[in-house]
């Protein structure tokens, strides 16, 4: 029975560690993927912006002819 008791014990231990490493692992995926969809989030932006102006350029060009 201590057998069966210390088999499981160490085979619990190893799914543990198992897990621990996935988590981390899953846990630096998630950081790195937010860190690029920042990046994304603000290259949107200044394109968002650099047209806005491009067109206001645009209309202004306009305007003065």
């Amino acid at each position: 029975m201590k057998e069966q008791l210390e088999k499981r014990l160490t085979e619990l231990k190893a799914e543990f560690a198992s897990g621990q490493k996935a988590m981390t692992e899953l846990e630096t995926k998630q950081a790195n993927l937010r860190d690029t969809l920042l990046r994304i989030s603000g290259a949107i932006q200044i394109l968002e912006e650099e047209i806005v102006k491009a067109n206001e350029e645009e209309e202004n060009s306009s305007d003065a002819q």
